[in-house]
């Protein structure tokens, strides 16, 4: 019988295997190697370095008011818009809170931003004779008077030749609101500056001179119902 010589190496690891393992070992390792260093390239790139602390962002408050354009606002205190303009607790500012109340998006500043343009184009169109360009912007009573002023002027052949220059002074003089009409009234003060002469029909100046400034001053009151969606301001009432 021949024998079998048994092989003197099984059961154990050669050399070459172990050699064998650690290429293949290796080689995984720079794999997963150049895997890790893509990813983090990658976050980088899409979320940007950060340093230091940075405290977590807080929870927007989903409920919290907005400024309205340009006005401070403070919560649970005064609103600067009237406070601006009125005191704060007198009877114009009361009467200015409610037709916020009634129109959320009305704002002081603006109607007066409104009202110094309507001052000027009423003022110059009532001086040359031209009511049916300001008749829509006028109250019945007004609009009455201003009229029969200019005929007046125009049965005696008068004429106005201004230039308005502008205004020097403007202020919110007073502020009434009727809770049952929602009617609103607000009455400005207002100086203006301008250059004005009367002429007769022959063209001669009867009064005022070109070259002097005169001051010209006057309380208009306007109104309007808080909430309607006509937002024009009708001039009701004139005062000095």
């Amino acid at each position: 019988m021949r024998h079998q010589h048994p092989n003197p190496y099984r059961g154990y690891v050669t050399p070459g295997f172990l050699r064998s393992v650690m290429n293949s070992s290796l080689i995984q390792l720079l794999v997963l190697a150049g895997i890790a260093v893509f990813l983090i390239l990658k976050l980088k790139s899409v979320l940007g370095t950060r340093e230091g602390f940075e405290k977590p962002p807080e929870p927007q408050q989903a409920d919290k008011p907005r400024d309205r354009k340009g006005f401070e606002v403070i919560e649970g205190g005064l609103d600067r818009d009237i406070t601006d303009h009125a005191t704060d607790g007198s009877d114009a500012a009361k009467a200015l809170l409610a037709m916020k109340a009634a129109e959320p998006s009305f704002s002081v500043a603006e109607f007066l931003g409104g009202a110094r343009g309507a001052y000027e184009m009423i003022f110059m169109a009532f001086e040359r004779g031209e009511m049916d360009k300001i008749k829509p912007f006028l109250g019945a009573e007004v609009f009455e008077s201003f009229a029969e002023a200019v005929e007046a002027r125009e049965s005696q052949g008068l004429t106005i030749e201004a230039k308005f220059i502008g205004i020097s002074e403007m202020s919110l003089q007073a502020a009434e609101f009727d809770a049952t009409t929602s009617e609103g009234e607000i009455s400005v003060r207002f100086v203006a500056e301008l250059n004005s002469v009367v002429r007769n029909k022959l063209g001669e100046v009867v009064e005022g001179n070109m070259t002097a400034i005169k001051r010209q001053r006057d309380v208009w009151t306007f109104a309007r119902q808080m909430g309607a969606n006509d937002p024009n301001w009708l001039l009701v009432a004139t005062g000095d």
